[in-house]
């Protein structure tokens, strides 16, 4: 909240003039129905320095705050507040002309897509020198210099050989970096990030954020983070304003707020995020019912009481104001005191699984030595290319999976795990190896296998959009494999749909809506639904929840515990987010380069010793509380090709633990560590966990406890 300059917190810290200072800020549309406020009375500083998170659900108001704040709004959008200024600068008072001057050198932003935001037809280092040239008014050859000098800033390896290169010879790690070397290029006052890591791996993402914090501390750039990821605005940001249908709900210090959390759309937030110390048997997630209303739509009393579950009579007739809770911090609740008298275990009280034998379920799923090469393009580029002979996508990978349990796939974007996943599904044919279900063969092929082999296996994909036809109603979706597999009639099949809908905790008439018409979570669920109508004994699930709010998140991974226990069903879940992975998973399977290097039950895999690769992982996991400390082990460089694979150890190239020659020269050999809980790597294992200590998380406040 706001802060005169030269003013003091309770606590006599001083507080600095900010870089920027919104107040009472209100965006309006015109659209058919009038006009719409989309944003409503938000006020937030940020400091010199700061990094302030702005968190919320999808449809929460964050980009449109963002816009408003730069006043680049559409064109059927305006904007009004008490004061919006840039330090001593209002831009209420500026002309577009003058606006123009300010985007770009004293305000930029960085973007979720930076392969959408770079332009491909450029080199990135020009992108860099052009705005340099343009707002810096450098001469040509200063503002290639400058690009080398911001392309090392940001650790970007070989900096001259990257100006060179095009968006497409870049990975997304890369290019994230190129954007936050062009935002910094002008020494901007403010810098606006609007979901900047989502679409990247774990591994990138923790260093990326390291970046951040690095750079604060030597450019004192103001920073606006505008994420769903709890866990990164406990590592990063010194403040948070939670935004709920285009209005702040609460507002303080990371610590207080994610301490107190005295607004339960906060609590419902918290709850909704898998836990590292937690899975599927210890905890239900808390997911938050309902949706954000439409701006239409919003309810008179608080914007959050029909989907609150302390709500009470007074809640639903006035509108609660931001009230002053504990110094700095503030909330929007009325009944905030009793919140600080909530015990922290009902967030996630429900039902639970109960433990489970993994040696009880029928052998459901045995995939034998599967390899998957991709022959090289050919044509005139393979005639100079540095690389030859095949791509090595998956190089060997066996697991076993039994019916009624999980195994979860982790690892960095581009090691196998998909091409394994869609190996096993037919869609891809492999190499070699051997895939069984229950016992019998299956040929390579999906075209090849029988009806009842094709019923047995299905999946579910990370975009709902891209799998659902959007001519079809839901129904129609869900009916297809029915009647192509099922072979049922016309009755049965509208019985069984609307069976499924409600499995899936979807109204029934929801059946006779076309995709545009459902949420991205509504969207999965009906995949999910049209998944399970072939009764399928094993599921694939590549990153199904990845590209949803973690509300949503928590209302999926709930439902595929509940319909798994319901069903028996094996599920192969992939992700790159390994809190998810180890909540809904019994096993979990570490893929690098195309190849495992370990393989246990999520409880062992997740203490000491793992693999210097898990380590690594593990170590980049945002976790959502910032009194909980991590190590900090830090891959170097990308994963390196497929194609080129390194000599011995394939991961020697990038192993914090490397501990010498024989990493370089020779394979390394499986270990055993426990009940079926196997390392592939040179390093003894007692060494090994003497080496990781006590492990990748532990509480800063009790003094190394292990969590």
């Amino acid at each position: 909240m706001y802060n005169p300059a030269g003013s003091a917190l309770e606590d006599g810290t001083a507080v600095l003039q900010p870089v920027l200072d919104v107040r009472n800020l209100t965006v309006t549309y015109r659209t058919d129905k009038g006009p719409l406020d989309i944003v409503r009375n938000v006020s937030l500083q940020v400091a010199p320095g700061e990094i302030y998170g702005l968190v919320g659900e999808s449809g929460s108001g964050k980009t449109t705050l963002a816009r408003a704040v730069v006043r680049y709004l559409a064109a059927n959008g305006s904007l009004t507040a008490d004061t919006l200024k840039l330090g001593d600068t209002d831009l209420l008072t500026l002309s577009r002309a003058e606006m123009r001057k300010v985007w770009g050198s004293r305000i930029t932003m960085v973007h979720q897509d930076p392969g959408a935001a770079v332009n491909p037809s450029i080199p990135v280092g020009e992108q860099i020198a052009e705005v340099a040239r343009v707002h810096l008014h450098l001469s040509p050859g200063e503002a290639r210099k400058k690009a080398l000098e911001m392309l090392g800033l940001v650790r970007m390896p070989d900096p001259e050989s990257v100006a060179r290169r095009y968006a497409h010879q870049l990975s997304g790690g890369m290019l994230q970096r190129v954007l936050i070397a062009t935002a910094m290029a002008t020494n901007p006052e403010l810098m606006i990030m609007d979901e900047p890591t989502t679409a990247l791996d774990v591994t990138t993402e923790a260093v990326i954020l390291d970046l951040l914090n690095e750079l604060m501390t030597d450019y004192n750039t103001a920073i606006l983070y505008i994420t769903h990821n709890l866990g990164v605005v406990a590592r990063i940001c010194s403040r948070i304003g939670v935004m709920y249908a285009g209005e702040i709900m609460e507002e303080g210090p990371v610590k207080k707020v994610f301490r107190s959390r005295l607004h339960p759309y906060t609590r419902g937030l918290l709850g909704s995020v898998p836990r590292v110390d937690a899975s599927k048997k210890d905890v239900h997630l808390k997911a938050i019912t309902g949706q954000i209303p439409r701006p239409e739509e919003l309810p008179e009393g608080c914007i959050f009481s029909p989907r609150c579950e302390l709500a009470e009579g007074d809640c639903l007739i006035a509108r609660p104001p931001l009230v002053q809770a504990d110094g700095d911090h503030y909330t929007a609740c009325r009944r905030w005191q009793e919140l600080l008298h909530l015990k922290e275990k009902e967030q996630h009280e429900g039902p639970v699984r109960g433990a489970y034998d993994s040696a009880k379920g029928p052998l459901v799923l045995e995939a034998r030595e599967i390899k998957k090469h991709f022959r090289s393009s050919g044509g005139l580029s393979s005639l100079f290319s540095r690389e030859s002979g095949p791509i090595k996508a998956v190089d060997d990978m066996s697991v076993r999976l039994r019916g009624g349990f999980t195994m979860g796939i982790v690892g960095e974007s581009g090691c196998g795990k998909t091409t394994f996943a869609r190996c096993l599904a037919g869609l891809e044919e492999a190499t070699s190896g051997e895939i069984a279900l229950e016992g019998v063969t299956l040929p390579y092929s999906v075209n090849r296998r029988k009806q009842s082999d094709l019923k047995k296996i299905q999946m579910v994909f990370q975009n709902p959009d891209a799998s659902l036809n959007p001519q079809h109603q839901a129904g129609v979706s869900v009916a297809r494999p029915l009647i192509l597999l099922g072979g049922m009639n016309r009755s049965e099949v509208r019985s069984r749909v609307r069976e499924l809908f409600r499995a899936v905790n979807l109204p029934e008439d929801y059946i006779y809506r076309l995709p545009h018409e459902l949420s991205g979570g509504e969207k999965q669920r009906v995949a999910i639904a049209r998944a399970f109508a072939a009764d399928p004994i094993l599921m694939l699930c590549d990153e199904p929840i990845s590209a949803l709010d973690v509300s949503v998140q928590a209302s999926l991974i709930n439902l595929l515990a509940e319909l798994q226990e319901k069903n028996e069903t094996a599920y192969l879940f992939i992700s790159h987010d390994l809190a998810a992975v180890r909540h809904i998973s019994d096993w979990i399977a570490v893929v690098y380069l195309g190849r495992l290097w370990e393989v246990g039950s999520a409880d062992d895999v997740f203490v000491p010793p793992y693999h210097p690769y898990t380590e690594a992982l593990l170590s980049a996991i945002p976790v959502p509380d910032p009194e909980v400390s991590q190590e900090q082990i830090r891959l170097r460089g990308s994963v390196p090709s497929a194609v080129n694979i390194p000599s011995g150890c394939r991961f020697h190239t990038r192993c914090p633990r490397k501990i010498g020659p024989i990493c370089e020269e020779k394979e390394p050999p499986w270990q055993e560590s426990g009940f079926h809980h196997k390392i592939c790597c040179h390093i003894p294992l007692p060494r090994l966990k003497e080496m990781q200590g006590k492990g990748c998380f532990f509480n800063s406040s009790a003094e190394g406890e292990e969590c």
